[in-house]
Formats: C-alpha cells, structure tokens, sequence
C-alpha cells in the first residue's frame, strides 16, 4: 500500500507543479518553498517501504528538485537560486513560528499540545542540519563539477557525476544530523532515500524537456 501511494503521491506533486508553472514564477517559487517546510515537518514519521523502514518525505525531495529545475528551465539560474533564498527564508520563519507555538501554556482543557510537542519539537534541529548540510554540500558540489570540467568535455555526465556524489553526501550528512535517534534504522533511510534521488537524476532531464514543450508559463502566454 505505501509504494502505491507513494508513486500516487509523486503524480500528484506533478500535477502540482505543472499547475504552478501555469500560475508563473511566483507560484512556482511559493510552491518548492512550501515543499521546503513540508519536508521539515514530514519527515519524523517512519514507514515501511519495500521492506525497508525509511521516513515519508522523499516524494518532497523529488518535487523540490524538480521545482527548481523547472524554476532554472523556464525563467533562468537567478529565479532559481532566489527561490532558493526564499526556501531558506520560510524554513527559519516556521521554526521561530512554531517555538513560539509550543512556549504558549496549554489549558486544563487543551488535548492537542502534546502532539504537537512531538512533532514540532524536532524542527530546529532539522532546520540547523539542513542548513549546514546544505551549504557544505553546495560547496563540494561545485568543486566536483569543476574538476570534472577539465577531465571530461561532456556536460550531462558531468552533471550526472557531480549531483550522484553530491546527493549521496546531502543523504548520508543530513540523516545523521537530522535524524539520529529519531528515526529507528538509519541504514534504510540513507539506502532508499539516494536510491530515489538517483532515479530523480535519472528522470528529471526528459522531464523537464517534456515539460518545456508542453506546458506555457503564465509570462509567456
């Protein structure tokens, strides 16, 4: 049941997306950076897919990465890298928010604060190792990518080797700085989390060139 809602819920952040490229750079923007927060929120809950016991917010990976190459492809490097900015900007802001939420004294009549201190308890810690796991990554990323520049002419596989390792880094990094002693089986969560980000890899460049031929911004209509 959970690998057939989770290849549901990846069609529906799809259709998502293509509304958004409809609406334009704003809703495109708003759209990963939501996925940004949700992603946050999500991923403390553990599930059971293909054997394997991983959290639920890997279908958030696929759509922020996509949202972004989509931002890159149809309004250029700066819309991206913005969006990226505001990601960062909305991650802080509902950390702060939800603090401020949990400090609140609940009532003798409350039933709600407990669950809410389970799940938001957890959110700056997710935020600092996303952050940090972030910049690093970025960093090495681009270092990757340059040297590979001077040993192998092709941009694609450039680009496939560099993202590989870089993702493979981000995976295992932010599993141990977000989730250890949260999440039960780190092993699965670092294995199956790449293994999807490989297939995004793999996927996202004929993706994006259908949805360039098919689907109008809303600035160009």
């Amino acid at each position: 049941m959970n690998e057939s809602l989770f290849f549901l819920h990846v069609l529906v952040i799809f259709g998502f997306a293509v509304a958004a490229i409809k609406l334009g750079k704003e809703a495109l923007t708003a759209w990963v950076s939501l996925q940004a927060v949700l992603a946050n929120l999500f991923v403390i809950k553990q599930i059971s897919f293909f054997g394997f016991n991983v959290t639920c917010s890997d279908a958030f990976a696929i759509g922020s990465i996509l949202g972004l190459n989509l931002l890159q492809e149809y309004f250029g490097r700066p819309a991206a890298v913005r969006a990226l900015k505001i990601c960062l900007f909305c991650m802080v802001f509902f950390v702060v928010m939800a603090q401020f939420h949990l400090f609140y004294e609940a009532s003798i009549f409350d039933s709600a604060h407990i669950a809410y201190e389970t799940i938001l308890s957890a959110s700056p810690r997710l935020l600092f190792a996303s952050m940090t796991v972030f910049f690093f990554v970025q960093q090495v990323d681009v270092r990757i990518f340059s040297w590979l520049k001077k040993k192998h002419s092709k941009l694609l596989f450039r680009n496939g080797i560099s993202l590989t390792l870089s993702q493979l880094l981000d995976t295992s990094l932010f599993s141990f700085l977000g989730l250890w002693g949260i999440a039960d089986s780190l092993c699965d969560i670092i294995v199956v989390s790449f293994l999807i980000k490989l297939l995004i890899i793999a996927l996202l460049s004929p993706v994006t060139a259908v949805s360039k031929r098919w689907i109008q911004p809303a600035e160009a209509a």
